[in-house]
């Protein structure tokens, strides 16, 4: 498979490896200093790209791998809110995009029971509810994108929260979530459940990006041939 890297970073350099690892040919690398690539032979030759950059410039990424009619994996957060703009692109020009918060295997599973103890602890309004995520100090986004994606598995069950809210409870309906930027930490994510006899907590811990490029590459195996909207509940069913 042919695939194009856009954000030539220290992720893309870990999904190159892995991609060529995996028997794949990199055809394209476009970064800050050369963003004309994204109108080359070699970029439109792409069965897909995959992008890892800044939320600033992720959507403009797409929407010109759009053009060059290549489909885009994406690991990019901090964007979101233009999600509905590029879904009606998808939906007009038959283009594709797949998006994730995360692309760790892990994750997704801790994602999924994160949903399954949320609906449990809903019968338990003594128990309140925060998270804590840590990331390396170069990430952009707080809270993380994978932070704000296990808030809405929350508040999508249990009643008694409503909305999430950075760092501190506002009002008790408020999930709060804190984060921290230290060192060269991955990602770091937990949830705690606390009453006043107890507490629930579960964590996932990532020891290094490995997981976050290969999933990606999967991800972009996954998406050539596809059409539309894809995420990792499309890839692993679950």
């Amino acid at each position: 498979m042919k695939i194009a890297l856009i954000g030539y970073g220290k992720m893309g350099k870990i999904i190159e490896r892995i991609a060529l690892e995996r028997g794949h040919e990199i055809v394209s690398k476009v970064d800050v200093d050369n963003l004309d690539d994204f109108d080359s032979a070699a970029f439109k030759s792409a069965d897909v790209a995959i992008e890892f950059t800044v939320p600033q410039v992720a959507v403009s990424n797409i929407k010109r791998a759009f053009k060059s009619n290549v489909p885009v994996v994406c690991g990019t957060t901090g964007w979101t809110e233009a999600l509905p703009e590029l879904k009606a692109i998808i939906d007009a020009e038959g283009k594709t995009l797949f998006w994730a918060s995360n692309f760790s295997l892990g994750v997704n599973i801790f994602m999924a029971v994160n949903k399954y103890l949320a609906g449990i602890m809903n019968q338990f309004p003594e128990y309140n509810v925060e998270m804590t995520e840590v990331h390396h100090t170069q990430k952009l986004d707080a809270p993380s994108g994978t932070a704000i994606t296990l808030a809405e598995g929350i508040l999508e069950n249990i009643d008694r929260k409503d909305n999430w809210a950075k760092e501190t409870e506002t009002k008790p309906t408020d999930l709060a979530i804190k984060s921290i930027r230290e060192g060269q930490v991955p990602g770091i994510h937990t949830i705690r459940y606390e009453s006043a006899v107890d507490s629930i907590e579960m964590t996932h811990d990532a020891k290094s990006r490995e997981g976050f490029a290969l999933g990606a590459v999967v991800a972009a195996e996954f998406t050539a041939g596809k059409k539309g909207l894809l995420g990792m509940s499309d890839l692993l069913k679950f």
